[in-house]
């Protein structure tokens, strides 16, 4: 069934049950409603329990890149199930975490020699980090400890990757906990400061980095991480090429190494399989992937690095690092089967392709919109930017939640929209538009459709409260 509007409302809400439960109520107060309870998936749709359907304009949660239910994907887990689901791998090696490996190598080209795969993405930069202090230890850098980051930015939720996350709320939690870590500004798009181009604003904070280099004292300096496309913190920010150019020369001059954090913009969600092949001259040292790499059918990260620093720590006696779950042979075979569907019907072109008609169909959108102020992003991975009034850039109030109002809008309309609101809302409300690499010209303008009626509902809402005039 599909629904341009829910009419039939559940009474289920957070703590309803003496015991377990939704895991809401860790989010959310009691009594808060709950929302609808998934039943299927397949393609770009999912269907709640109701029948209700719903376009999965952000791949879940930029997960679903090959979309939901594919068969051969489903058809290998089952088959890998029945051989074997776990084999610890210093013990035992698996032909299938052997086959990945090799696959995702060549397919990240030239300097990513080796794959350690993990169960996501914060175990993927948590290992990055810790190769890197592993190598400058192996290789007498004793004193290089520290890893710049910049503000804001998103590396995951375990201590490791939040230290070196911009984001001031959670700091403000955790920073305690953990040993700080220097961070530069982000070369944000949207916002540029006064005498200003994005390209020159961008170079600014790529010598930014240098100056901060210099000053923490660069035999200090262990490595530079960042988002190449940013994620939630940024909302699909895309710096100018020379910034990257820059950022790779400062890191060479002061041997600092340079991590791309590509657990959203990698797999091939921006046109290329790596987003760093966007920027040939500028190759990191380090990739981390997740999310799309076993596209939501198994949790699976990754760090890709080179052989001279594989080679340096294993030649030491071994990378001092592991998790329960890494090289699981379960999850390493459903990812091959993923990156056989990305290769067979060639989505990496697709998402090149039909980025382009998406962000076409997304400034129409926002040509419409009173409160859509900007429309960023590469292949489909973009991202839209609610604003108060569109003239002047000005935000809506941090206590309104714009993303977490536009995704309760979006249900109403068949439509799911996934948000995380990275540092409250301080750098902008951002609302990702990163479908499955398999939508079709028709299912994109469906999802420009469904959007548009929930930005409409979005901006009565907005005008209502006196926040802002519909047009």
């Amino acid at each position: 069934m599909s629904a341009s509007t829910i009419e039939d409302k559940t009474s289920r809400t957070v703590g309803d049950t003496p015991k377990g439960g939704s895991v809401l109520g860790f989010y959310a107060a009691k009594g808060t409603p709950r929302p609808p309870r998934i039943a299927r998936g397949e393609g770009v749709y999912l269907w709640d329990e109701g029948g209700h359907r719903f376009l999965d304009a952000t791949a879940g949660a930029v997960v679903a890149n090959i979309g939901h239910g594919n068969p051969r994907v489903l058809a290998a887990m089952q088959e890998q199930a029945a051989r074997v689901t776990f084999a610890y791998p210093r013990f035992f090696e698996s032909e299938q975490s052997i086959e990945l490996a090799d696959r995702v190598c060549a397919l990240a080209g030239e300097g990513f020699d080796r794959a350690f795969f993990v169960s996501g993405g914060s175990e993927a930069n948590e290992s990055a980090i810790k190769l890197a202090r592993q190598y400058a230890v192996v290789t007498g850098q004793l004193k290089r400890v520290k890893v710049i980051s910049r503000n804001p930015s998103y590396h995951g939720s375990t201590l490791g990757a939040l230290a070196v996350t911009g984001d001031a709320h959670t700091q403000s939690i955790y920073g305690p906990m953990v040993r700080e870590m220097p961070k530069v500004s982000a070369p944000l798009s949207y916002r540029i400061p006064a005498g200003h181009t994005a390209e020159s604003h961008a170079l600014a904070c790529a010598d930014e980095l240098e100056t901060t280099i210099v000053r923490e004292g660069a035999d200090t300096v262990l490595a530079f991480i960042m988002e190449p496309i940013g994620g939630l913190s940024t909302g699909a920010a895309v710096a100018p090429a020379v910034y990257f150019e820059r950022v790779r020369s400062i890191c060479d001059r002061h041997g600092v190494l340079l991590i791309y954090d590509e657990i959203m913009s990698g797999a091939g969600r921006t046109g290329a399989f790596l987003a760093a092949h966007h920027w040939a001259g500028a190759r990191p040292d380090f990739v981390t992937l997740a999310k799309g790499l076993a596209a939501g059918y198994t949790p699976l990260g990754a760090l890709l690095v080179p052989d001279r620093i594989v080679d340096a720590v294993a030649g030491s006696g071994g990378f001092v690092h592991g998790h329960t779950y890494f090289t699981n042979p379960l999850s390493c075979a459903v990812a091959n089967a993923v990156l056989g569907e990305v290769i067979e019907q060639d989505l990496v072109r697709r998402a090149r392709d039909m980025g382009e008609l998406l962000m076409a169909r997304l400034r129409e959108v926002a040509a419409r919109s009173p409160i859509v102020g900007d429309v960023r992003g590469k292949g489909l991975f973009t991202a839209i930017e609610i604003v108060a009034d569109k003239a002047t850039k000005r935000q809506l109030p941090a206590s309104f939640n714009a993303p977490a109002r536009l995704t309760e809008h979006g249900l109403k309309h068949g439509i799911a929209l996934y948000n995380r609101r990275a540092n409250l809302g301080a750098f902008g409300d951002f609302q990702m538009i990163t479908p499955p690499l398999t939508i079709t010209p028709a299912e994109i303008d469906e999802l420009a459709d469904l959007l548009e009626r929930s930005l409409r509902g979005l901006a009565d809402e907005i005008a209502a409260k006196g926040l802002a005039t519909a047009a």
